[in-house]
């Protein structure tokens, strides 16, 4: 196919490199996208492990069982924070921990856990 401009023809610009370029963009695209994806499922993943972590500590806390509070204490992700506080008639556990995007050393995200659980007569 040609075209004419001022009396000339020329030759239909070549656009059998547009699907590869394209396709690599999407490509890539897709790849990042599926990375955050799976970035996120991780974090909702660790969400439920704190939470988990802060209901058993609460659970046994609340009992005053010091060997299951050590237990419960020991299965909670590595680099979780454990705070147990008595109030009220209550024992709350606060579990915090610092997740760091895909592992890079970019700021770390903080998720954060409590469990509130009435104290148990001794």
């Amino acid at each position: 196919m040609t075209g004419t401009a001022r009396g000339r023809a020329w030759p239909a610009p070549d656009r059998r490199g547009m699907v590869t370029a394209e396709l690599a963009l999407g490509s890539g695209a897709a790849i990042l996208l599926a990375v955050l994806l799976a970035w996120g499922l991780g974090l909702g993943v660790a969400q439920l492990a704190i939470a988990d972590t802060a209901a058993e500590v609460a659970r046994q806390a609340a009992r005053s069982d010091e060997d299951a509070v050590a237990r419960a204490r020991a299965d909670a992700p590595d680099g979780a924070m454990i705070m147990i506080v008595q109030h009220d008639g209550y024992v709350v556990v606060t579990v915090s921990l610092d997740v760091r995007p895909l592992g890079l050393r970019l700021p770390p995200i903080t998720l954060t856990a409590s469990a509130q659980v009435l104290q148990e007569p001794t």
